[in-house]
């Protein structure tokens, strides 16, 4: 671990390697809120938390840069919690266990934490080294961006006084993201009375594992199975044909993260329990066939478990398993002006059935309001006639894109003058906080970049080492460039 504090840029790796070392999952941030804020204090920045839990960190112009524009920096401070099902990690108490292989940093059976811990070491950087050149500065690191983008979307609306936005969240360096999709939460709930099983019946546990999982936005159109999507045509399959009951599904944990991991326990008569058996050993072919080029770890078992006292009421379950068959999941449209763009999509990313509750999150995702909203109510009118109870939250909109920014223009001649290339500009499916900012901030120019990091949101996450030392120096160099007012 003492590796990753020695590697260049060392004024980013070793205050990333400090962050690692401090829990800060989305829902649980005050170790890293009151981190951050002791940081600031001991390294004479000025920093305060503001009423939504966003950290707001200040510093002034360099000698001379007085008179240039206010720039933002921005990035999250909550990480994904996600890890590999033998691992004992504990993301609310333990720090993670990152270590060097080669060109890139990972993490032992964890998420990293490098989305968006890399913008955060970048903003500490920046605060404490007063050699840097640049005008005034704001160090905006918000809260639970991860789960409900919370901290932005509850900020007051003069927090910020910036003319420029650099949101530090973008995964390949080389890129400058200028437009993202926007998003919002849907959460279909019910309660029922559970009924007693059948004293003479068996009862099987069916885990589904081993799948990439990987972020909702940017690897949504890779092909990759999603485990409740896929469990429910199993499920579906054992009740038609083998009389099996549902007593529990728990199956995903974060709205973002397409769902790598899904169980049921279900209860069946003794006597179709080898043929049940046999069925799951060919939807584990049928998968292994259908996701073999992708999911090349996926695992399918069903082991005998002790019979569960309750079950969901036969027609309710009917219900609640059909409903899961026809949610849409995946790619809804893609831009058919980009046509290699995904424009709208929905990620089925936690069901949890059980003790006479029934919840199903999703995050839908779309570039266009009017497509947003058709995915909605196509998502609505299938639990909806399962007779759930479907609510909305977390809303944000999609950033537009600029073609006039005076910010992009300028980066992409930094960017050629430094390496000699050319900076890719685009935009993404994934949801940024640009746009709620931008709602804030009539008429700031924003743009997204980053040093390279994939597989964010799963434990195969990390970060490229080389692309790290590219993204500081093309920072540094903004900044110094940034225009006057």
């Amino acid at each position: 671990m003492t590796d990753i504090k020695n590697l260049q840029p060392q004024a980013v790796w070793k205050n990333f390697y400090l962050l690692t070392q401090v829990p800060r999952p989305s829902g649980h941030l005050e170790k890293i809120q009151k981190f951050l804020l002791d940081w600031a204090a001991e390294h004479g920045v000025e920093a305060r938390k503001d009423q939504a839990g966003n950290i707001l960190m200040l510093k002034p112009a360099s000698p001379g840069m007085e008179d240039r524009k206010i720039v933002t920096l921005q990035g999250h401070m909550d990480m994904v919690p996600q890890k590999t099902s033998d691992s004992t990690h504990d993301f609310e108490s333990d720090p993670i266990d990152a270590y060097v292989d080669g060109d890139w940093v990972k993490a032992r059976g964890t998420t990293l934490g490098s989305d968006d811990g890399m913008a955060v070491a970048t903003i500490m950087a920046i605060m404490e080294d007063d050699t840097l050149v640049h005008g005034p500065l704001e160090g905006f690191i918000t809260a639970d961006e991860e789960t409900t983008m919370y901290g932005v979307n509850n900020m007051a609306p003069d927090t910020l006084k910036g003319d420029i936005l650099l949101n530090l969240d973008n995964e390949t360096e080389g890129e400058m993201v200028i437009g993202s999709a926007g998003g919002v939460n849907l959460t279909a709930t019910l309660a029922y009375k559970e009924v007693e099983s059948d004293e003479t019946d068996a009862a099987l546990r069916v885990s589904l594992g081993g799948l990439l999982g990987g972020h909702s936005g940017l690897e949504i159109n890779e092909g990759r199975g999603n485990a409740n999507k896929m469990m429910a045509r199993l499920v579906q399959d054992a009740i038609a044909n083998f009389e099996a009951r549902l007593a529990a599904w728990k199956g995903g944990n974060m709205r973002n993260a397409i769902p790598r991991e899904a169980e049921v326990i279900l209860s069946l008569p003794k006597e179709n329990v080898e043929d049940f058996k046999s069925a799951v050993d060919e939807w584990r072919q049928t998968f292994q066939d259908e996701y073999g080029t992708v999911e090349k770890s996926l695992t399918l078992e069903a082991a005998m478990t002790e019979l569960p006292a309750t079950l969901v009421p036969e027609e309710i379950q009917d219900n609640l398993v059909n409903a899961l068959c026809a949610c849409h999941n995946g790619v809804l449209r893609f831009i058919p002006e980009v046509p290699s763009i995904v424009e709208t999509s929905s990620n089925l990313a936690i069901v949890e059935i059980g003790g006479g509750e029934v919840m199903f999150k999703v995050l839908v995702r779309s570039s266009r309001d009017s497509m947003r909203q058709c995915c909605v109510e196509t998502l609505e009118s299938a639990f909806s006639m399962a007779g759930m109870k479907v609510e909305l939250s977390g809303e944000y909109p999609a950033w537009q894109p600029n073609p006039h920014s005076e910010i992009v223009e300028l980066m992409v001649k930094v960017y050629r003058d430094l390496f000699g290339q050319e900076n890719k500009v685009q935009v993404v499916h994934a949801g940024l906080e640009c746009g709620i900012i931008g709602s804030y901030r009539s008429g700031m120019d924003m743009v997204s970049f980053g040093p390279t990091l994939r597989s964010p949101h799963t434990p195969n996450e990390r970060c490229y080492i080389p692309s790290v030392e590219k993204y500081w120096r093309f920072v540094l160099a903004t900044l110094e460039r940034i225009p006057k007012k």
